[in-house]
């Protein structure tokens, strides 16, 4: 019996380790025991993360304190062409069209992608379609680039430079607080969180898009509910690339909030980027209505009844509070 129970563990070990054959399909990952997982880059193509490698020190270290960050501006006056401001030079910030009048949209992509990935171009172009606001792009490539252990490790510095460059925007451009909108997809979730949680939870919304799951199970530095004035999260790939469990104050399951999303087949690398899709429609068309679901089992199934909300949008005095489950198509605009 004894020898038995040592074969079984060895599989078990064996089969965590074992390198998965098809590129996306994320069917094999046992969380906690799998070594390996597929996860998109900025086109989607699954690249093969291996979750026990090493932290790279040296890169964490050259890119602490923000120094190669970049922080793109874009408006109705430049929808397409961005405009670079520097944190503490003052002089970017006049040349610029940011206004203080306006409301401001910061966006923050995940791992893999840079500034001008699909996810930052998708919900850009939804905000200025809502209205003239000042849209950030936050590029944190340099980094984001690095192995997914080292960017994970680098998260929580990222967050706290971009809460301090906001915060110097506003004291140089003008603006406030109630007029801030944070949003971030996969690990650019977690980023938000810790910009909100650097000002004191100050910004009027926060929204985190399938908050990446991968080493964050547990981890101080997650997005929470406590990071915002209001904090909304968009479930599409629970248990896999994205965490599944409650992290707003309000938490949306699409579809069931887990692999298959509706046009992804098997894919869990399409599912996880859906969330950002989603959310970009909905800025556009305020058109997905969930309904509040008594507990997180109910909302898996999307069997809910209970009060209506509407998922996203980019409306600064929304609220509520609890789990809510909607169904939605498989193609633009859902």
């Amino acid at each position: 019996m004894k020898v038995l129970v040592i074969l079984l563990a060895s599989v078990a070990l064996c089969a965590g380790s074992a390198l998965p054959l098809i590129p996306g399909d994320n069917s094999h990952y046992v969380e906690g025991e799998s070594r390996y997982i597929w996860m998109p880059d900025e086109n989607d193509v699954p690249k093969l993360v291996d979750l026990h490698e090493p932290v790279d020190d040296v890169a964490l270290a050259e890119n602490r304190r923000g120094a190669d960050n970049a922080y793109w501006l874009f408006t109705r006056r430049n929808p397409h062409a961005r405009q670079i401001i520097t944190n503490g030079d003052v002089n970017s910030v006049h040349r610029s069209n940011y206004n203080g009048a306006r409301a401001t949209k910061v966006i923050v992509h995940g791992w893999n992608n840079n500034g001008g990935s699909p996810v930052n171009n998708y919900i850009r172009d939804a905000f200025l379609a809502n209205g003239d606001h000042n849209v950030i792009v936050l590029d944190w490539s340099r980094l984001a680039n690095s192995a997914y252990n080292t960017a994970v490790a680098g998260v929580p510095d990222v967050g706290r430079t971009l809460g301090n460059f906001i915060q110097w925007l506003i004291n140089t451009g003008g603006g406030n607080w109630n007029r801030v909108h944070f949003v971030g997809h996969s690990l650019g979730a977690h980023i938000v969180g810790n910009a909100g949680r650097q000002v004191g939870n100050r910004a009027v919304r926060v929204t985190g898009l399938d908050p990446a799951s991968l080493q964050w199970g547990g981890n101080p530095n997650a997005l929470n509910r406590n990071n915002g004035v209001y904090v909304e999260v968009i479930h599409t790939d629970g248990r896999l690339l994205g965490i599944m469990d409650p992290s707003g104050n309000t938490d949306f399951y699409p579809n069931g909030g887990r692999t298959p999303q509706p046009g992804c087949g098997m894919s869990s690398t399409c599912s996880h980027g859906r969330a950002f899709q989603f959310f970009a429609s909905s800025v556009r068309t305020n058109h997905f209505v969930a309904r509040q679901c008594r507990n997180l089992a109910e909302a898996e199934l999307s069997n809910c009844t209970g009060a209506q909300l509407r998922m996203g949008n980019a409306d600064l005095g929304k609220r509520g509070n609890g789990l809510f489950g909607l169904r939605t198509g498989a193609n633009w605009p859902f």
